[in-house]
């Protein structure tokens, strides 16, 4: 990978996040995690040099890539030039653009694919949150990201990583499983620690397309000071004598802060405050 990118002269770029996973082991560890077969479609974000890219390619049915950088998306052209040919069905299609953009630009329908990826750090969370919400989310969410994402995805009621990013995606998602991956399996080495973690779309939504909305309010107001009481914080928001009512009906106390409710909890108050609107 350091021949590579010498022999091209390209200087990797911190701002993009653009530490490359090399290790093989690990590699193959996120691509059993995601239980492929050739009927699968996987969108992965940031392929960089291609490494888990050809992964995807010798165990799923269809991959689209997306790479910001451009030096880099000439060398997935020249090195998978075989998938990308096809006139047909190409196997890869590759999209040379910011993938948080593109996903705003053009909401598909995902929840056919398996979203697989090392993604990169500084937009890991933005881009799981447009990603992880709604029926067009991804059947399956499998991604390398800091470990401090990771634990906040991850986390349970009144941890310390619980917060508002754990509730928008597992509002969703159901947490799987995760194992670290050091600082040494990647190109250059990262400075904070690393993980790979597995997310299943629930079979059944906890929350009406309409109800998406007001369960965000509520949650972003909730934990926008956290050692606050969400009930004065969302006051902000809701006229009192809503909230207490529905507070005593749900036998949560009035002096509760965000991180003792539990995500049914909170599914549960967004529909007793709609209910009185």
């Amino acid at each position: 990978m350091r021949e590579l990118l010498a022999r091209r002269d390209i200087q990797l770029t911190k701002s993009l996040g653009q530490n490359f996973l090399h290790d093989a082991h690990q590699l193959e560890r996120i691509a059993a995690a995601a239980e492929l077969s050739r009927t699968d479609k996987v969108l992965e974000i940031g392929p960089g040099l291609g490494p888990l890219t050809e992964l995807l390619l010798q165990k799923a049915g269809e991959v689209l890539a997306i790479e910001m950088d451009g030096r880099l998306v000439e060398v997935l052209c020249e090195r998978f030039a075989e998938q990308l040919a096809s006139n047909s069905a190409p196997q890869l299609e590759l999209h040379h653009d910011d993938a948080l953009k593109f996903l705003q630009r053009e909401p598909r329908d995902w929840c056919d694919w398996k979203l697989v990826a090392n993604l990169p750090y500084s937009v890991a969370s933005p881009i799981l949150v447009e990603l992880a919400a709604g029926v067009r989310a991804p059947k399956m969410i499998v991604v390398t990201l800091q470990l401090e994402v990771a634990q906040r995805l991850m986390a349970p009621t009144d941890d310390d990583h619980y917060g508002i990013l754990t509730l928008l995606v597992q509002l969703d998602f159901q947490p799987r499983g995760w194992f670290k991956i050091p600082p040494g399996c990647f190109f250059p080495s990262p400075e904070v620690d690393s993980a790979c973690v597995c997310l299943v779309r629930r079979a059944t939504p906890l929350l009406a397309e309409e109800q998406r909305e007001a369960f965000r309010r509520i949650v972003k107001k909730s934990f926008s000071q956290r050692r606050k009481m969400m009930l004065k914080l969302l006051k902000q928001d809701w006229p009192k004598e809503k909230l207490e009512a529905a507070f005593t009906r749900l036998n949560i106390s009035f002096l509760e802060r965000a991180e003792k409710l539990s995500l049914e909890q909170f599914v549960a108050l967004t529909k007793k405050i709609l209910e009185a609107d």
